[in-house]
């Protein structure tokens, strides 16, 4: 079977054997280099001894207790929509008949599917430490985020609403907390990465949602607004927007008013972001039929029922892929925030450390900059993994 494939795949013909040969060899040698650099000749030591400062920073290790006791509660709380999905997922099998329940094996593969690609980061990040504490934590993740997923189980489908909008106390309580250590104006590292992205992502969402919601609405003033705002931000760099809110935020509001960088970077990165899913959310309303509207309004209800309860959820569903890729660009866009703000991002940080003297003009850029790759390459996949699972849960793109 497996000669049957290769014949039809890639020896059909004297043209494609000579190209799957040639485009063959040429791989080969990229990943012997690439396994070389890693495993031989890379000199990962620089990594190894400044671990800390690529993923926290400048955070001080008396303040670190504070940043586990938040990955404990983000970990139980995952667990928890987990378990009450799992519990969602149960219900709706157990009343399709065509639908078989997942076996506990099946449900571990599609789970190890999903996440490798984090918990081999994760599992290379621990390799790399010298002390037990994050082997700690990550077994603490494990065991409350199966107490979570547990709890999940049990709670009632009805207390999706209220653990949602729990979930959002919780998180700005958190951040709250974290502050009480360490001003939020001293982070860095990957910690500043994945701050930046979560709250930017919380806050474009819905903005965006209003700003595509604002374009079709029958006021030609709102929908003007919207439509100008929208135009101008996809029509200007982020990089630039970044340095203007750097430079020139001091000229236009006094100096007391100026808020730190973070701020400014989030208030840029949403502002930006916002427009770009008003679009998709636009396309995804121009997706359902008209005749969803013209049904709701039969049946009595108002044109702001009709689109919460009807063409909105219907929109949503049908952009999960491009909404999912704009979150990833934003993730990955948050290196810019450093270099336009000078803040110690997980980029930022990387490439200082070859400036340290014990490293100057040893040439690890090279080694640096993969490492950094790697930790954002595994937070994209993981969150383009996530996307597919909910496409094919949701069905997306079937009949």
């Amino acid at each position: 079977m497996i000669s049957a494939w290769l014949k039809k795949n890639l020896f059909r013909s004297t043209g494609d054997s000579i190209l799957t040969v040639v485009a063959g060899g040429l791989l080969g040698y990229a990943a012997f280099r690439m396994l070389r650099f890693v495993f031989v000749t890379g000199r990962w030591t620089v990594i190894k001894v400044n671990l800390n400062l690529l993923i926290t920073g400048a955070w001080p290790q008396e303040e670190l207790w504070r940043l586990t006791t938040v990955i404990l509660a983000l970990a139980a709380m995952a667990g928890l929509f987990m378990g009450l999905a799992a519990k969602q997922t149960a219900l709706e099998a157990a009343d399709d008949d065509d639908v078989e329940p997942m076996t506990a094996g099946e449900r571990a593969r599609s789970l190890v599917g999903r996440l490798w690609p984090a918990a081999g980061t994760v599992l290379l990040l621990l390799l790399l430490t010298e002390t037990a504490g994050p082997w700690l934590l990550v077994a603490g993740v494990i065991v409350v985020s199966a107490v979570g997923w547990f709890v999940g189980k049990q709670l009632p489908l009805k207390a999706k609403g209220a653990l949602t909008g729990g979930g959002v106390v919780l998180f700005a309580v958190l951040i709250w907390f974290l502050t009480l250590g360490v001003s939020w104006n001293s982070w860095g590292g990957m910690v500043l990465n994945l701050f930046l992205a979560a709250i930017s992502i919380v806050l474009c969402f819905p903005f965006g949602v209003v700003l595509a919601l604002g374009r079709r609405s029958e006021y030609p003033i709102v929908r003007g607004i919207c439509t100008a705002y929208v135009e101008l931000f996809r029509g200007v760099p982020l990089l630039g927007l970044l340095l203007m809110a750097n430079v020139a935020l001091g000229f236009f509001i006094p100096r007391g008013l100026v808020p730190g960088n973070v701020v400014k970077a989030i208030v840029v990165f949403t502002l930006f972001s916002a427009a770009y899913v008003a679009e998709i959310v636009r396309g995804g309303l121009q997706s359902v039929p008209r005749g969803q509207l013209e049904a709701g309004r039969a049946m009595g209800m108002s044109p702001i029922t009709v689109t919460r309860k009807i063409i909105l959820p219907q929109a949503l569903r049908n952009v999960i892929p491009s909404l999912v890729g704009q979150f990833i660009s934003l993730f990955k866009d948050t290196t810019l925030a450093g270099a336009a703000l000078g803040m110690t991002d997980l980029l930022t940080g990387g490439q200082v450390l070859t400036a340290q003297k014990e490293f100057r003009g040893q040439g690890l850029i090279a080694e640096t900059l993969i490492f950094v790759l790697l930790l954002f390459w595994a937070g994209s996949f993981t969150m383009s993994q996530e996307s597919q699972r909910l496409e094919s849960r949701l069905g997306i793109g079937e009949r």
